[in-house]
């Protein structure tokens, strides 16, 4: 109802849709432009959503998802579930290869991070979840300058698993083999019965 809408509140979520882009950060600019709200409006908002880690302030005066969206999707119910069957695939998955190992959902044509495991290690991919980016009919890899990704369908889902790290480093065959293995173990755990 009209009556019940609150215009800050309002506000403040078109600034939150506008992260809703294959870019992993945004300018001032850009915001205005995708919102169509002033630039000191912008800022006051922002400021709030700042103070409460729904979006981060990089050093170059970018801005970028926090980490608290991130956050309060984990809590729901199906998300707890799927990462209870996930994760321990991969942190096996990225212990063993030594790179990032994820899972990954797709809808249209955006893939979008939806777990990740990083190595322990200085020289790796840093994928989070939440991170989207386009791709192409059957080719769901991210492009990493000076990496690589190898990834796998999960039969019967909408899912993907994934290893990202620096090229050259995990050999494409040994990529393939280990999420390989993983997703078959995974597609007979019906992991299709959660959802995207």
């Amino acid at each position: 109802m009209a009556q019940d809408r609150v215009e800050a509140v309002e506000r403040a979520l078109s600034i939150m849709e506008a992260f809703d882009t294959q870019h992993e950060s945004l300018s001032l600019a850009e915001l205005a432009e995708a919102t169509t709200l002033y630039k000191s409006t912008l800022l006051r908002l922002l400021g709030s959503l700042e103070r409460y880690d729904y979006v981060q302030r990089d050093a170059r005066g970018r801005y970028r998802l926090g980490a608290t969206p991130a956050r309060l999707a984990r809590r729901h119910a199906p998300s707890r579930q799927l990462a209870s069957l996930v994760i321990p695939v991969l942190e096996r998955l990225s212990h063993d290869t030594g790179e990032t190992a994820a899972l990954l959902s797709c809808e249209e044509n955006q893939m979008e991070c939806r777990l990740s495991i990083l190595p322990d290690t200085d020289l790796r991919h840093t994928l989070r979840p939440g991170y989207r980016w386009q791709w192409q009919a059957g080719d769901p890899r991210l492009a990493l300058p000076g990496g690589a990704m190898t990834c796998q369908h999960i039969p019967g889902t909408t899912y993907w698993l994934s290893l990202s790290g620096p090229k050259g480093r995990l050999p494409v065959a040994d990529a393939r083999r280990a999420l390989q293995e993983a997703a078959t173990a995974l597609s007979r755990r019906a992991l299709q019965d959660y959802p995207t």
